[in-house]
């Protein structure tokens, strides 16, 4: 009978032109390029079933998660942060490539039963995560050069036409979007969460989008996988500063604390902001909190697929 080969566990660093990776079946390092010929190559050597896990690095580790994954493999990707404040904790004092490997797979032996598996997002997950960034590249950019040329009377006529290219352009993005969300069917979760007060264009479909990226159990899921939970530090009587844990999209979550600034003057949730800062919450500490409602409110429509029946008092 032909032995079983047993899996492994893998740690990765990730960069944009190499991968270096550390396997608990041996105590050497290997590097190899960040390309699908060389990924495809090294994974013929790995068991079937070994678990990896690697930092997630912006778009340079996509290529490996879809390979991998694609082999079969559970994937697990680490928080950056996270990671940080664990080799601070064990004491190690090296930051290079193969040290964080080595650090990776460390955390992944350790923590194995602790960490939930990667799940691959659809395809039209980053094209319109994309889509959304370049827009708010090009807002930041649109602001910053009014800023700047305002004050030079002679520029103020090519200052109003560059204006006007760049809004054109931030249009044309957004119609992009309604079509990517249309072809996959996304776009009807966009306007249930378009129809809630102080929710716009923008935000319903960012929303939307984010919430075809996987599978959540619950809002409270939804919640932190938007980097709007509250991190708590209390120790005996003492009661730290709440503060969110700021994961996943920063351009989704600023544009739920605009969704939530308008809100505020509605009708509908006037009401509750004014409650918010009754209780000693101070302004944008009430904002964050309305916001967190509405990404709630939003998540219910999306997934039990109803309407949104507007509220009409606070």
């Amino acid at each position: 009978m032909a032995k079983s080969v047993e899996s492994i566990l893998i740690g990765i660093d990730v960069s944009k032109a190499e991968l270096v990776i550390a396997r608990n079946d041996t105590k050497q390092v290997e590097t190899i390029k960040n390309t699908a010929a060389a990924i495809k190559r090294w994974l013929t050597s790995v068991p079937a079933g070994s678990r990896i896990a690697l930092e997630a690095t912006g778009v340079y580790h996509r290529l490996l998660t879809q390979l991998a994954h694609e082999a079969g493999h559970p994937l697990f990707l680490l928080d950056g942060y996270k990671l940080s404040h664990y080799r601070d904790g064990v004491g190690t004092r090296a930051k290079t490539d193969q040290a964080d490997a080595r650090l990776i797979l460390r955390y992944l032996t350790r923590e194995r039963d602790e960490l939930k598996p990667w799940i691959p997002p659809h395809d039209a997950f980053y094209r319109i995560q994309s889509l959304m960034r370049r827009r708010a590249a090009l807002v930041q950019t649109r602001v910053a050069l009014n800023q700047s040329l305002r004050d030079i009377p002679q520029l103020k006529q090519v200052a109003k036409q560059l204006d006007q290219n760049i809004r054109r352009v931030e249009q044309l993005i957004v119609q992009r979007l309604k079509q990517a969300l249309a072809e996959v069917g996304w776009y009807g979760d966009a306007q249930r969460c378009d129809a809630i007060e102080g929710i716009g264009e923008l935000t319903s479909m960012a929303l939307a989008n984010t919430f075809h990226r996987g599978r959540f159990r619950s809002s409270d899921a939804f919640i932190a996988y938007l980097g709007m939970d509250v991190k708590v530090r209390d120790s005996g009587t003492q009661k730290g500063r709440r503060k969110l844990t700021k994961k996943g999209d920063p351009e989704l979550r600023r544009l739920l604390y605009n969704a939530a600034m308008a809100a505020r003057k509605t009708t509908a949730w006037k009401g509750l902001y004014n409650t918010y800062l009754a209780q000693g919450l101070k302004p944008t500490q009430a904002l964050v909190k309305l916001a967190r409602k509405l990404a709630r409110i939003a998540f219910a429509l999306m997934q039990h697929q109803t309407a949104y029946q507007p509220k009409t008092s606070g």
